[in-house]
């Protein structure tokens, strides 16, 4: 039980560095994070109370937080929100 407590806490300052990440590459590393602790939240419950079938839904959020990172991830990489602004040196 302490584990999941553990977990949780990290899920928390995982959401807490998303929200106040400098730039957008550091918030989308952040959501990154938060899948993949709410990926073993699930495993761990689901060993905790033997309730088999949270391995399935634990799987299929798997794949749908990947593809979600990776489009996320070419979205900003073609958007203007992503580019970091160059400042030009005046001497």
């Amino acid at each position: 039980m302490i584990v999941f407590w553990i977990l949780c806490f990290f899920l928390f300052m995982y959401i807490v560095r998303t929200l106040k990440g400098p730039t957008v590459w550091d918030r989308l590393l952040g959501l990154n994070l938060i899948a993949s602790k709410v990926i073993v939240i699930i495993i761990v419950v689901s060993s905790m109370y033997e309730l088999p079938f949270l391995l399935d839904f634990a799987i299929i959020y798997t794949l749908s937080g990947f593809v979600g990172i990776i489009f996320l991830a070419l979205f900003f990489s073609k958007s203007r929100l992503g580019r970091r602004e160059r400042r030009s040196k005046k001497s």
